[in-house]
């Protein structure tokens, strides 16, 4: 039990951050968490893994991809709990590899609209949208890279960490910059961390403004997201929860003190209307934001008598 809290504080606090890493990292757990179960009796192990998959999931509200990981393995069956253990085993393995392999694809497909002489400008770190940017720049492709800060916890960093590593041609710039050098960018390139129904997308605050700058000068937005970043929920109608976090990461709590009546709103996370995105690459190929709802039905296999019958069982975790 202690490494499956272990897991999902570091889930919660970031240490282990990004839409497909915390969902991989989801995924592992409930596998290793299966296989230290020393029970012998299948409703046991069962009702075990059930709230192993609630604390998990519950650790990013906003993060669509850790509810579709979880999901993913808890489809396990047997008779037994070897045979149970072997499917969760199965399960959890066989999501990591598509997610690893999902990346890669996702770069072969998003890179091909990507231009020689491009200026790319993209937002936070997203393995999908850094996979886009490598892929072109191995292909040959001169490009630039813009890459924004993404404050309050400075994920831009790790980006430009990154491409730097890569070779590829980057500058690092303050969030409030975006508009001031769209002017500079050819596209736009960015992550999920959830794609809805009807094609909006939620991902890093600060996204929106992107989008929004990049419509005004005419500068195509890509998203990259593989398909298990899409939000089954929103075919009924809900809305993904936006994480706020604590204010600490933006302001210490010794110069908050000093203030009295001042409050600090810090959400992690904003929504991208469709109309402002040109694309969705996923794995599974790439589609106007339009098509949402496909991925959700026809790749995910999720359809609305589903969602009816299964959002009161899994209490969330979808």
């Amino acid at each position: 039990m202690k490494q499956l809290e272990e897991t999902a504080g570091k889930i919660r606090s970031m240490e282990i951050r990004g839409a497909g890493r915390i969902a991989r990292a989801a995924a592992a757990e409930l596998r290793d968490y299966a296989m230290r179960l020393s029970v012998d009796d299948i409703p046991v192990f069962n009702e075990k893994m059930k709230n192993a998959a609630k604390l998990l999931a519950g650790t990013r509200p906003t993060a669509v991809s850790l509810p579709n990981a979880v999901r993913a393995v808890m489809r396990y069956g047997g008779d037994t709990v070897e045979e149970a253990r072997a499917d969760v085993v199965k399960l959890a393995d066989g999501f990591i590899m598509n997610s690893e392999n999902a990346v890669k694809r996702i770069g072969e497909i998003g890179a091909r609209r990507v231009r020689d002489g491009d200026t790319i400008m993209t937002h936070c770190n997203s393995s999908a949208a850094i996979s886009i940017i490598a892929e072109a720049h191995a292909q040959g492709k001169d490009i630039n890279v813009i890459a924004t800060e993404s404050r309050p916890r400075m994920q831009g960093h790790l980006t430009v960490k990154q491409l730097d590593g890569l070779g590829i041609k980057t500058s690092l710039i303050v969030d409030s910059a975006v508009r001031y050098f769209m002017k500079d960018v050819d596209l736009v390139v960015v992550g999920a961390d959830a794609v809805t129904a009807n094609g909006s997308v939620i991902n890093k605050i600060g996204t929106s403004q992107l989008a929004l700058a990049a419509s005004e000068a005419r500068t195509n937005v890509i998203v990259a997201a593989e398909t298990y970043k899409f939000s089954p929920r929103t075919i009924l109608g809900e809305l993904v929860e936006i994480e706020e976090r604590d204010a600490s990461e933006v302001i210490s709590a010794e110069k908050h003190a000093e203030f009295q009546g001042v409050s600090v709103k810090n959400p992690a996370f904003d929504v991208t209307p469709r109309e402002y995105i040109d694309l969705i690459c996923t794995e599974a190929g790439a589609i106007p934001p339009e098509m949402a709802y496909i991925i959700i039905k026809d790749f995910l296999g999720w359809g609305i008598e589903e969602m009816t019958s299964t959002a009161s069982k899994w209490e969330g975790l979808i």
